[in-house]
């Protein structure tokens, strides 16, 4: 693609807490905030900081599972419910499994880039510990070839990247890249107790490693993935609003409040199909080239990266798809502290999906929202340094294993 026909931006962000196990405020026998609550909150949070519901044109949803996890479909029937002044406006839900959260905010962008609203409204949304583990693994499913399900591992998606870290061990070894998984979970958790709503904002645990390299126990999980691999079950929203100029205008938005959606790749695999090549993620390479090349860059004007880390293989691939490390390097680039928040490129700086929380359909807007802090100096304790040599952020949401892929690349607005 080219770059857009004109400019487009992203402010006023929001993530309510990412409540799951690890949060002090979570019992799974106590009464929890349900689905209603999150949208209401995140989409409150940044109606508060754009002048109110009269300045929003329309809104978008993105969520996977409400229709199981919650027995709630229709989820545009919500928007009004956050603010009457919503009453009316045009609303939708997309479903992309873990990549709705970026689906919700490419039709935002699109919407700005066809003129038919120049302020969106777009929440990103997933309450999922309303199952049983096992029984959410069975949900969660949906996300790939389901056809294949009853060859599957009981925890399927656990399962898929199990076999691609096995894959991985046996091209390219097993003790660093174990070591490489365990320093990924460290990173990812040292950066989520810098951010107050993060789910891992309360582990004390004091050697991180040391924990994440317990061996994996086929016997009771996976045979090449530890729990501590994963991440974990997460409750959620998150919302920011894409804007055009006269969107930031009719909110009283600073450019240098706000950032600006450079370019961008969106990429498909065909769901029937397994990966040719389990050590790759094709699609999610295929999507950050685009991007990238749409943007006019190379990866070396990066400043930090917030990728799909579902599971720490999926860092570590993750690394090489974008292109900081050659194939079978990802894990000695990994293990090497490359990754980390003072590292040559910083990767999920408020802990990604196993640090912060992955509430599946949520997770792309929760991406973007980290991004919009990070470039405008709003992160708080979690902020990193960034360079003027540096001064984009790219964002990276995966749908299934390596499905859909929505590559973003964002810069500070001027």
């Amino acid at each position: 693609m080219s770059k857009p026909r004109k400019k487009v931006y992203m402010s006023a962000g929001y993530n309510t807490i990412s409540l799951g196990t690890g949060r002090k405020e979570f019992h799974p026998k106590k009464p929890r905030p349900g689905l209603e609550h999150y949208i209401k909150e995140a989409g409150q949070g940044v109606l508060g900081r754009i002048g109110g519901a009269k300045n929003v044109d329309e809104s978008v949803i993105g969520n996977f599972m409400a229709a199981r996890f919650n027995k709630q479909a229709n989820l545009p029937g919500f928007v009004p419910m956050i603010d009457p002044g919503l009453m009316w406006k045009p609303a939708c839900s997309v479903e992309g499994a873990c990549a709705s959260g970026a689906l919700a905010l490419m039709a935002g962008i699109k919407s700005v880039l066809a003129d038919t609203a120049d302020v969106v409204l777009a929440i990103g949304v997933e309450v999922q510990n309303t199952v049983k583990a096992i029984y959410g693994a069975d949900i969660l499913a949906g996300a790939g070839w389901f056809q294949d399900r009853k060859n599957g591992h009981a925890y399927y998606f656990p399962g898929k990247f199990s076999d691609r870290a096995g894959a991985y061990f046996e091209k390219y070894g097993r003790d660093l890249t174990r070591k490489a998984f365990a320093r990924w979970y460290r990173n990812a958790v040292e950066n989520a107790r810098l951010c107050p709503t993060a789910q891992e904002f309360h582990n004390t645990t004091k050697d991180l490693e040391g924990l994440a390299l317990t061996e994996p126990n086929p016997k009771v999980f996976c045979e090449h993935l530890n729990v501590f691999d994963c991440s974990k079950v997460s409750d959620a929203g998150s919302g920011i609003a894409i804007l055009s100029e006269e969107g930031l205008e009719k909110c009283g938005i600073d450019k240098k409040d706000a950032v600006e959606i450079i370019a961008w790749g969106q990429t498909e695999y065909d769901l029937t199909k397994e990966p040719e090549d389990l050590t790759v993620l094709e699609t999610t390479k295929r999507a950050a080239r685009e991007a990238l090349f749409s943007a006019g860059i190379t990866k070396e004007k990066l400043g930090f990266v917030e990728t799909h880390d579902c599971f720490t293989i999926a860092g570590i691939l993750a690394t090489e798809a974008i292109g900081f490390a050659e194939k079978g390097k990802g894990a000695q680039f990994v293990q090497e502290g490359n990754t980390a928040r003072d590292g040559i490129i910083p990767f999920n700086t408020t802990g990604g999906l196993i640090g912060w929380g992955h509430p599946t359909g949520g997770t792309g807007v929760h991406q973007a929202v980290t991004v919009w802090e990070q470039l405008t100096s709003k992160a708080g304790e979690a902020q990193i340094k960034l360079s003027e040599e540096k001064p984009y952020g790219l964002s990276i949401n995966m749908g299934g294993d390596d499905k859909t892929v929505v590559a973003i690349v964002y810069e500070k607005g001027k």
